[in-house]
């Protein structure tokens, strides 16, 4: 199974497969099992979530009796599957299509801004991950009222999702100086 696909010529050359092994084989295999791991509990937290709201929606009408946990659960589950799902979407460059002029561009400068908007969005990734680890740090001895865990589960989300952007970043340049196109997760 390969992670990574050769990219198409820019002239209609053929392809030099690139050397398999190494560390770049290893990095993409680790990011492509932590972005399937991502998925799994993304979808895992996508069925937690409707559990809950049903729950909570069942025991407001039909026993008159709101679970008091549901809603704050809810809440911290949507916080997790979209920080996961935005990570793995970065990786399997799902996101918001940042190289969109990108193909009318000669080859020469499709490259170099290609890298320029990963490292762009790795930097963000960084930056985004220090600063909710702050702010996580910052709350840890708040609880959540209704769930009793500590405020900073608000903002591990957001922190994890850094680090795992920085790495599928990389990994996205590692394939773009090799010549390669990363594979996405659910394939």
């Amino acid at each position: 199974m390969s992670q990574a696909r050769p990219m198409p010529p820019p002239n209609g050359a053929p392809v030099a497969a690139p050397p398999s092994g190494g560390f770049f084989e290893l990095y993409t295999r680790l990011c492509t099992g932590i972005a399937r791991g991502c998925l799994v509990i993304g979808v895992s937290g996508l069925v937690l979530l409707i559990v809950a709201v049903l729950y909570q929606v069942i025991g407001r009408y039909v026993f008159n009796d709101t679970p008091t946990w549901a809603e704050s659960g809810a809440v911290l589950l949507v916080l997790y599957v979209t920080m996961l799902g935005m990570a793995v979407g970065v990786r399997d460059a799902g996101h918001i299509g940042l190289e969109s002029f990108l193909v009318l561009a000669p080859d020469w400068l499709r490259l170099k801004m290609e890298l320029l908007i990963h490292g762009l969005v790795l930097v963000f990734g960084i930056i985004m991950s220090w600063q909710c680890a702050l702010l996580a740090e910052s709350v840890m001895g708040y609880k959540i009222p209704t769930l009793g865990l500590s405020e900073a589960f608000k903002y591990a989300p957001p922190a994890l999702a850094g680090v795992l952007v920085a790495m599928f970043s990389l990994e996205h340049i590692f394939a773009l100086l090799r010549g390669t196109e990363v594979e996405p997760a659910w394939h």
